[in-house]
Formats: structure tokens, sequence, C-alpha cells
């Protein structure tokens, strides 16, 4: 794993900032990827984390800094940050690979995971896709179906080439705005966490007096269902459920 690969991506990011901001943060990076080369881990962290708190982020910064943790050996703080990059660079094969490679270090392996074939086929679809490519994708065939419309009404242009480019930009539109809305859905709308503490029970309820249902482990990715005001309902890939404390996993 290296944190040289995406140092110019960050800085591009950085560009959009005043100049004596620029070069603060630059110069944090700077120092970040230093002290990881240096196998100076903890101080790379403590960097990377200043430049987020500033209310800067990349896919390059998530990914340094989940590479950090790795090294630490803080499975679940990597795996959250692999997944926020993810997010923000889905296609960027790197990071997927870090993100998997790190997850088969997880002390508890979801068995028996009931994969829904639908829900399925349309994520390999749109997972290695920006939402704002997709939107744009959308954008793009309505304007041209809109185009289509115009010269087959406005100007009365009707022949079976004209049928059918309405009819193919339309289904085309129809595809692509449900794979926008998927891709929204999955990305914005569903509440995921992993959990990053090592000793963390889930339990069958919102409370300190109720039954451990199994053992979480650092790594593993749930989806938040409910809440009160210090649990989590989650579920977990091989559809168990339970809840488990707010400060033992972190949202991505």
């Amino acid at each position: 794993m290296t944190v040289k690969k995406l140092f110019v991506t960050s800085l591009m990011v950085l560009l959009a900032l005043p100049p004596g901001a620029i070069a603060k943060i630059a110069d944090e990076f700077r120092m970040a990827n230093e002290f990881y080369e240096e196998k100076d881990y903890e101080s790379a962290i403590r960097l990377y984390e200043s430049i987020l708190s500033q209310g800067r982020e990349s896919a390059a910064i998530y990914f340094n800094l989940g590479n950090a943790y790795f090294k630490t050996g803080d499975l679940g703080h990597a795996v959250l940050y692999y997944s926020k990059a993810k997010r923000l660079k889905p296609d960027d094969e790197d990071i997927r690979h870090n993100l998997s490679f790190a997850g088969q270090f997880s002390l508890v392996q979801m068995e028996g995971v009931e994969l829904n074939p639908v829900h399925t086929f349309f994520t390999s679809l749109v997972d290695r896709y920006r939402l704002s490519y997709l939107a744009w994708l959308s954008s793009a065939i309505f304007l041209i179906l809109m185009t289509l419309f115009i010269l087959r009404f406005g100007f009365g242009i009707a022949n079976p080439v004209m049928k059918g480019a309405i009819i193919a930009s339309l289904l085309l539109l129809l595809v692509s705005a449900g794979l926008t809305s998927f891709k929204y859905r999955i990305d914005y709308l569903t509440r995921r966490a992993v959990i990053v503490a090592g000793d963390s029970p889930v339990l069958t309820g919102p409370s300190d007096q109720s039954d451990v249902e199994l053992e979480g482990a650092p790594g593993l990715i749930v989806e938040i269902l409910d809440e009160t005001s210090d649990y989590y309902s989650v579920l977990f890939e091989n559809k168990r459920r339970g809840w488990i404390k707010k400060d033992l996993v972190a949202e991505i």
C-alpha cells in the first residue's frame, strides 16, 4: 500500500482554497506523507485528520488515512476511511483493492449471506460510477429526447428513424434515471457504519440489560435501521439484526 499515488489528486482539490489555506494544507499533507514513509503512522494520522477537520475532504486523504490506520492495526478505522474514499472515487482500483483486502482481516466473517440477486445486479451496474456521472448521463439523454421531440412535433419530421430514436432515447432515459435513483439510495439514503471498537457486543435490545445477540468485530460494515439516544439498530450482511452502542461504530 502506498500514499504517494494520490498526492497530485489531493492537491487539485486544494486549488479552490485561498492561497494561504492551500499552502497550509498542502504542507500538512506533505508532512503526513513523510511521516507515513518514515513509519510514524500516528503522526501521519494526526495530520491527515487535521486536514479533514478543516472541512476539506478528498478520496486521496481518506485513502491515505485508511492506509495509515491499517498499518497501526486499527482495522475498523481503515475500513471506514477506505469506504469514504470509495464513495468519492468508486472506480479507483487501489481503493477497491485495499478495502477488499482489509475486510479479509476481520475476526468475524459473515457466513450464510443471503444476497438479493436483483439488488446485487443493479449494484454491480452502478458500483464503479459516481452519482454525479450518472446524473449527468441522465440529463444528457433527457436533452437529446427533448431535441427529438422538437424535431418531431415542432418541425414535423416524421419517419421510422425519428420514431425509433425517440423510443430508444425514452428507454435509455428510464434506465439511466432508475440507475441514478438506485445509486443515490444505496450511497446516500442508506445509512451505513463500520464497527471500530475491539469489544463490540450486539444486543437483542437498546439496553445494557439486553442479551448478547452476537459479537461484532472491527471492520464489519452494517446498515443502520433505527436509533435511540445511545444505540443503533443494525443489519449485518447475513441479515442478522441487533442493537449496538453508538460509540462502538463510526458512520460512513
